[in-house]
């Protein structure tokens, strides 16, 4: 399985950038943890991070042709501006979960609309900052992605409940 994990503008400085907001976490620290659990899950993870909407647009054009199975994306501030992206991942047609290192719900008002929600498989936002790095750790969500999006709901649903309900959090959205 092949799963493309795209990281939007500024997650490049993850570490030094607002880190009471963000954690202090690097994004290449990150990508190796998630790497490492995907190995043990028998799963590929493709990065790709960019500042600029052009090139995630372009490489999400470039997951229909190139075997990817799903997506892992978090935005950033794409999120609540971005139609490009928004069309670029339906016309992909691949299953995709929207992911956020803090909760857009919990901050300033405009960054409470996302644009890809709607679309998504699921969406995964720690209700607080400390949540941040629990939630990196729910890569079993990249895993069942392969099987489309309705499928993706069915398998995600337990491990979704199981993980949101060890971080005693909210669960998921019911498909």
């Amino acid at each position: 399985m092949r799963i493309l994990v795209l990281h939007g503008p500024n997650l490049n400085l993850l570490g030094r950038r607002e880190p009471g907001v963000y954690g202090k976490e690097t994004l290449a620290s990150i990508e190796a943890r998630l790497r490492t659990q995907a190995e043990t899950r028998h799963c590929t993870l493709e990065f790709f991070q960019a500042n600029a909407e052009h090139a995630i647009v372009e490489r999400i054009h470039e997951a229909m042709d190139d075997a990817t199975d799903g997506i892992l994306i978090n935005p950033a501030a794409f999120t609540h501006t971005s139609v490009a992206i928004r069309d670029a991942l339906a016309a992909a047609g691949l299953p995709f979960v929207e992911v956020h290192l803090s909760n857009p719900d919990a901050r300033e008002p405009f960054r409470r609309t996302s644009m890809l929600a709607d679309l998504a498989v699921d969406k995964i936002a720690p209700i607080s900052t400390e949540m941040s790095r629990l939630m990196q750790d729910v890569t079993e969500i990249d895993c069942i992605l392969a099987d489309g999006a309705d499928r993706a709901r069915t398998i995600a649903a337990p491990i979704l409940r199981q993980t949101y309900e060890i971080m005693g959090m909210v669960g998921p959205r019911e498909a």
